[in-house]
């Protein structure tokens, strides 16, 4: 039976908007769905709460007084407070049809009595008062109304969740309506299967979602994994980033880690790189903490230090700049043996698995290979059709439990169970440095949201729109720097 959570059914309404199926356009098909499965009964009360799920029973009311159903709706609190648009112009719609559709106000549970009568010649009773964000204690006059609904004689149906029922896991924490049938939408919410017998009867309503919103990447893959800044935040609450990068050959390439993840939004980020590349890392911001590390490239006399940094930070990105140099190599995998930090692994220490991607399977890391480093790991060779990498990518991630984001025209991400394509980004972004800025992002949302897919998801969208931003304000010839700048209008962009 495949379950959906309540944060997932909001990521796909957010995707929905992206792909332009408006929630207004979901709310119609949700009441409509409502009205098809509420049985025959003649007197209908749609009881009704502030939120969309109050918005669905007004549709549902609709639908049903232009089928002939004598309908009542009882609406729990003041319509002004009625929370969203889409629901607010439902209701309104219902003020309108004063000949086949009676409405009524309780603010109080004083005033509870007076409906009496819209309870005992109720044939059905539709029960439209909290949907998947209720969480703990139900306050009054919610309470009394849902006991009043228990007590009715009439057929009782729940839209999308019964009113009460935690949508995640099942808990009941106060009081709980308890329907003939709920009809849920898209997927069966997880709080349904934990708790079947409260539910009656469980329908699955297509509402129209399209699978092209689970499949490709947008804004509610962002939103899901990035809170507001709690006014008494402090220093490291949104993250603490160690960049492992940087060579003799190279210095730019973990600049750009870093610079990227401060730009995401993490608070401290330290570069830990070979001392003769020291001072040119810290020439290039102020904003970096450099530790310089002797000699010219990584190597396994410092594997002792970096575990010690590990106590102090939240998540690793480790490869750019490093290098190739054998020693390199075998540093990069003796730090990866010994560490399950969360981590991101890109460019040089992803050469360094070849041939021994086992030592991070199961744990917390996200691998960002371009084509050609994908098949130095794996051996495969992935072609040119998104459709085909991801079978590639999810067979891999499968197979070792790691989350990985092939990088490419479109983006493949994933952790073997769940699949994703990201279609944010524009050619201008093969300029070199645009993957070690993606690696930044991600690890900073890595140690925001201890989620790698979720994270590689979001990541690789922002990284993404961030280069379509540059290249709006400079045209096509864009640097990996003007990606970095952009970021947070990408964030705010999609608030």
């Amino acid at each position: 039976m495949n379950t959906i959570t309540s944060a997932e059914m909001k990521i796909l309404e957010e995707n929905c908007f992206y792909l332009g199926v408006s929630p207004r356009i979901l709310m119609e098909s949700a009441g409509k769905s409502v009205a098809e499965n509420v049985g025959e009964g003649k007197n209908v009360l749609v009881v009704a709460g502030l939120g969309n799920n109050g918005g669905d029973g007004f549709v549902a009311a609709r639908y049903l007084a232009s089928l002939g159903r004598n309908v009542n709706v009882l609406l729990i609190g003041r319509p002004e407070r009625i929370r969203t648009q889409e629901a607010r112009r439902n209701f309104e719609i219902l003020r309108k049809m004063e000949y086949s559709i009676n409405i009524y106000f309780i603010n109080d549970s004083s005033e509870l009595k007076r409906y009496d009568y819209l309870f005992n010649n109720a044939d059905v009773i539709i029960d439209a008062i909290f949907g998947t964000g209720v969480r703990g204690k139900i306050r009054e006059p919610y309470a009394s109304v849902i006991r009043r609904i228990n007590e009715s004689k009439a057929f009782k149906v729940s839209v999308d969740i019964p009113s009460g029922l935690d949508p995640d896991t099942g808990i009941i924490h106060d009081i709980c309506v308890k329907p003939d049938i709920t009809i849920t939408f898209h997927g069966i919410k997880t709080g349904l299967v934990k708790n079947k017998e409260i539910c009656g009867k469980i329908i699955v309503a297509n509402i129209g979602i399209p699978i092209d919103a689970e499949l490709f990447v947008g804004p509610g893959d962002v939103r899901s994994i990035v809170s507001p800044r709690n006014p008494l935040a402090k220093k490291g609450d949104f993250g603490r980033v160690l960049v492992i990068g940087g060579s003799y050959r190279y210095s730019g390439a973990p600049v750009l880690t870093g610079l990227a993840a401060l730009r995401t939004g993490a608070d401290i980020v330290i570069i830990a790189t070979p001392s003769i590349v020291a001072n040119t890392i810290r020439a290039f911001s102020p904003n970096l903490i450099v530790y310089s590390l002797n000699g010219e490239c990584l190597n396994t006399g410092h594997i002792d230090i970096l575990l010690k940094f590990l106590e102090k930070i939240d998540v690793v990105a480790i490869g750019p700049g490093l290098g190739l140099e054998d020693e390199t190599k075998n540093a990069v995998i003796e730090f990866l043996s010994r560490t399950s930090k969360p981590a991101v692994i890109d460019a040089d220490a992803l050469k360094a698995l070849s041939g021994k991607i086992n030592i991070v399977s199961g744990k917390e890391v996200v691998l960002t290979p371009h084509a050609g480093e994908f098949r130095i790991v794996t051996g495969i060779s992935v072609g040119d059709d998104w459709r085909q990498r991801m079978k590639y990518v999810e067979d891999i991630a499968r197979k070792y439990n790691i989350t990985i984001l092939l990088k490419g025209h479109y983006d493949i991400i994933s952790n073997g169970k769940n699949t994703k394509v990201n279609r944010t980004g524009t050619p201008a972004m093969t300029v070199g440095g645009t993957g070690d800025v993606l690696t930044g992002i991600t690890a900073t949302l890595l140690a925001q949201s201890n989620n790698p897919f979720r994270s590689a998801c979001a990541a690789a969208f922002i990284n993404g729109l961030a280069g379509m931003l540059a290249e709006e304000k400079m045209g096509p010839h864009i640097v990996a720097t003007d990606v970095i700048d952009n970021i947070p209008q990408a964030f705010k962009s999609i608030d």
